[in-house]
């Protein structure tokens, strides 16, 4: 990669993000395959989980949400999918000179208020200032720490395991996408930016066994089962008629030539569970007042020839890949 240049879709979270992270990042900082996952242990504490985040995500504003409170959701649920309960934040602003500093206390109060319905406080900060055309507006960057509560393994994925969604997927990217280019659906689709902790302590309080989780942000669904399923040695089935997607979304998907399995998500877990608590973790998701339409779309199998499919409503099966690169920039 010595002659290569960074491109956008190098952030999409495909396969463009994991050779950029394999190849370079982790060994240019000493790592091993297996290093900087989404949130680690802090080493020498007991139980203490760390996580980092950076948002970038353009409009500042949307339906649904904005670059506060998804910072703050984006943070947490990291925590969260590691059976970590989040305890405090950190929040870094690095602010493009020219921004209305209204949208700037906006964001900001959006922020706060995410953090007391998450049950953390931002505790510390730094703020930097870059002159007109070095940013784009807004950038944010945070830090969570958390204490881990229940043990999920990235690849802990089991042939026999149930895959549970806590409800629709891609109301995120269509939404911040359908804004950013002015594009009108005729029906309001809005963001699902919110906490997932409540589902993971619901998983806790029903003594559900849990394998791994996964919140399904960049590459949506797709990136998230191909990655997991390849680091567990299986192979994961999903169930397209299963699949919970709103109505809305699905006709903007087709639209705009979009797989719903690769549109971003902002307030989704994806949990991998035995078949014998599928039941009862279901229930427990349907319980949670976000969580009503919860599903489970899919199984784990012995790995076949690749890591991920699809059964289609139509009788037949087709691969499921993970992205090359990013179908919707700056979507987080």
């Amino acid at each position: 990669m010595a002659d290569e240049k960074i491109v956008l879709a190098h952030g999409g979270g495909g396969t463009l993000t994991r050779g950029l992270i394999e190849k370079v990042i982790i060994p240019a900082l000493g790592g091993d395959a297996g290093g900087l996952p989404d949130a680690a242990p802090v080493p020498g504490t007991a139980g203490l989980v760390l996580t980092t985040d950076s948002f970038v995500v353009k409009p500042l504003e949307f339906k649904g949400g904005d670059i506060g409170s998804l910072s703050v959701h984006g943070t947490v649920n990291d925590l969260a999918v590691s059976g970590a309960e989040p305890l405090a934040l950190s929040m870094g602003l690095i602010i493009e000179e020219g921004l209305d500093i209204e949208v700037l206390r906006r964001v900001l109060v959006s922020a706060a208020a995410a953090a007391r319905v998450c049950g953390v406080r931002i505790i510390t900060g730094d703020t930097k200032v870059v002159a007109r055309g070095e940013a784009d507006q807004l950038f944010v960057n945070t830090a969570g720490v958390g204490v881990r509560r229940i043990t999920s393994d990235p690849r802990g994925l089991k042939p026999g395991d149930c895959v549970l969604i806590n409800g629709p997927i891609a109301d995120h990217g269509v939404a911040v996408m359908s804004q950013r280019e002015g594009i009108d659906f005729r029906t309001t689709v809005e963001s699902d930016s919110a906490p997932v902790w409540p589902f993971v302590r619901a998983l806790i309080e029903v003594g559900v066994e849990v394998h791994a989780m996964r919140d399904p942000t960049r590459g949506g669904v797709a990136a998230c089962c191909v990655e997991m399923a390849e680091g567990s040695g299986v192979t994961v089935e999903l169930d397209e008629g299963a699949l919970p997607v709103r109505r809305q979304v699905r006709a903007a998907c087709e639209m705009l030539g979009l797989d719903p399995l690769t549109v971003a998500n902002e307030g989704k877990i994806i949990a991998f569970i035995p078949e014998k608590d599928s039941a009862r973790a279901l229930e427990a998701f349907r319980k949670i007042p976000s969580g009503e339409n919860a599903a489970i779309i899919g199984r784990v199998v012995e790995r076949r020839r690749f890591p991920a499919s699809m059964k289609t409503c139509l009788g037949g099966e087709r691969i499921v890949e993970m992205p090359y690169g990013e179908e919707l920039p700056r979507i987080c």
